[in-house]
């Protein structure tokens, strides 16, 4: 048994308030004894109309973000997995919304690139949500391996694209994180079924950190943090507000269901590979 953690926040656009706000909910994870925390998408950064600001500093002398990820991994001794950051390829580019993984040590162990972005209309006060303004796409799909098991990153919109999730798999993912900021209208009508989908095709873990409240500006996320299991069952879920979800999971409960009912095996319709795959090893 393994013991994971959400960390689910109330994210504004001040950086340094975010991060006062995320350390002791990390530290407040790691005493219930998690040995992956979780941050959700836009963490340091959510409604910030300076994202290519943030993303210049991370490539100068300050990396205010990068700097706190790793030094609260450290001090911690946990493996932390920082939602998403506004953060380029190079200095002065168009920033990617970018997923860090960070070891014990407080080492940069993974990055993964957002890959599809929320360019949609929504029925709530913001109406219109369009990331590439701010955003490049990412090209890769990302395990990391960790002491928890093999695990496959993505961030909230891709949620809804089942191929990422099957390539996590064939990747040999068994836990598939989910940093989101789902809108309160999206998250009411989706959020659920859908990681539950994703648990059900992929038969891993779905551990999703989600923004949980009303934010400065008056944009509303939905909340309800939650891990599912290989089954598609909520094993814990959180309702709004800042807070933190504790939770084990369980690599035999994994393989007993694998076992059982072999989809990976039994599959015959495998998606072309149109991006790449990077799996991360730990040492």
């Amino acid at each position: 048994m393994h013991q994971v953690a959400a960390i689910q926040m109330i994210s504004g656009p001040d950086v340094q308030a975010n991060l006062d706000q995320a350390a002791p909910l990390i530290a407040q994870a790691a005493s219930a004894g998690a040995k992956l925390v979780l941050l959700p998408e836009c963490f340091a950064a959510f409604g910030n109309s300076s994202l290519q600001q943030i993303a210049d500093e991370e490539f100068s002398g300050q990396q205010p973000i990068t700097r706190f990820l790793a030094e609260q991994a450290r001090q911690h001794g946990i493996w932390l997995i920082g939602g998403s950051i506004p953060l380029a390829r190079a200095a002065g580019q168009k920033p990617m919304a970018c997923c860090l993984v960070y070891d014990d040590r407080g080492q940069q162990v993974a990055r993964y690139d957002k890959l599809h972005l929320f360019d949609v209309d929504v029925a709530d006060n913001h109406r219109s949500y369009r990331e590439s303004r701010d955003y490049d796409f990412g090209d890769s799909v990302v395990c990391v391996d960790t002491p928890v098991g093999r695990v496959g990153l993505s961030i909230c919109y891709d949620l809804r694209f089942a191929e990422l999730y099957i390539a996590l798999r064939r990747a040999g993912a068994d836990l598939i994180v989910v940093p989101s900021a789902f809108t309160a209208v999206t998250g009411a009508a989706h959020w659920e079924v859908l990681l539950r989908a994703r648990a059900i095709e992929t038969q891993c873990y779905i551990l999703a950190a989600n923004q949980g409240g009303r934010h400065p500006g008056g944009r509303e996320t939905f909340g309800h943090s939650c891990l599912i299991d290989p089954w598609g069952e909520v094993q814990a879920s959180l309702s709004e507000g800042e807070t933190v979800l504790c939770q084990s999971i369980d690599p035999d409960h994994i393989n007993t269901i694998r076992m059982r009912m072999p989809v990976a095996r039994h599959r015959r319709f495998v998606p072309a590979e149109t991006i790449a795959v990077a799996t991360k090893e730990s040492d």
